[in-house]
């Protein structure tokens, strides 16, 4: 009787003792997956440039993709094409906070606010999961964009004048965009709309060269691209 529960003691005591090592094992599993979890984060989120003392991550650009901040309508790699915009939107905001313009209306904030979520659309929650956005980030973008606008619209104008021979000249180097249904319209016809084109354009143009001469004085750092990215210029 005695061995029998000596057997019966020694049977129950290995039981729990492979129920502790499967736990533990199961506990080592779960460590590495969460590791290999975070490791991975990590891997997706890196510097693309540093502005200044200003880091600019991946995050940062799928965001600013997502919300449709940058404009991706040149062809140019939509991440690269991200990165440089973003690079210059720190630029400007640097000459922002020199000049401090008023702030923004706050319901022109929220009218910023919606048309970013408008933009991603569907695919804004998981684009909160995987960039890290919230609310109150998608706040503070929209305040800096509008900021930045009113800045630009300071400094250069909201309107630029241009002359009868540059209407003339954008009208006639940019016939697709006056042709409809195959016909080009006259120019007597779309003038008004290639006066504004045309200042449109040059406003562009001009606020471009402001922004290269940022860049030109500014510290800007573009670390090399992985193999197969495109480099950020």
């Amino acid at each position: 009787m005695h061995n029998s529960q000596f057997t019966i003691h020694n049977s129950g005591r290995a039981k729990r003792r492979e129920l502790s090592f499967r736990l533990c094992a199961l506990s080592i599993v779960h460590c590495a997956l969460v590791l290999q979890a975070v490791e991975a984060r990590q891997l997706l989120d890196r510097v693309v440039a540093v502005v200044g003392t200003r880091p600019i991550m991946q995050t940062d650009v799928d965001a600013a993709i997502g919300l449709g901040i940058v404009d991706l309508s040149a062809g140019e790699e939509p991440r690269a094409a991200a990165t440089r915009q973003l690079v210059e939107r720190e630029l400007a905001l640097a000459e922002v906070s020199r000049f401090a313009p008023p702030e923004p209306v706050p319901g022109d904030v929220e009218g910023e606010v919606a048309a970013m979520r408008a933009h991603a659309g569907g695919g804004l929650e998981s684009l909160f999961a995987s960039t890290g956005l919230d609310d109150a980030r998608i706040r503070d973008l929209a305040r800096d964009t509008l900021r930045i606008r009113a800045y630009l619209d300071q400094r250069f104008g909201a309107t630029v004048q241009v002359t009868d021979d540059d209407v003339t000249r954008y009208y006639r180097l940019n016939p697709a965009v006056f042709t409809r249904d195959g016909v080009l319209r006259p120019f007597t016809e779309v003038e008004p709309e290639a006066r504004e084109r045309a200042a449109a354009a040059r406003r562009a143009a001009v606020v471009a060269q402001w922004l290269r001469d940022l860049r030109s004085r500014g510290a800007v750092t573009i670390p090399p691209a992985r193999p197969g990215e495109s480099p950020t210029r």
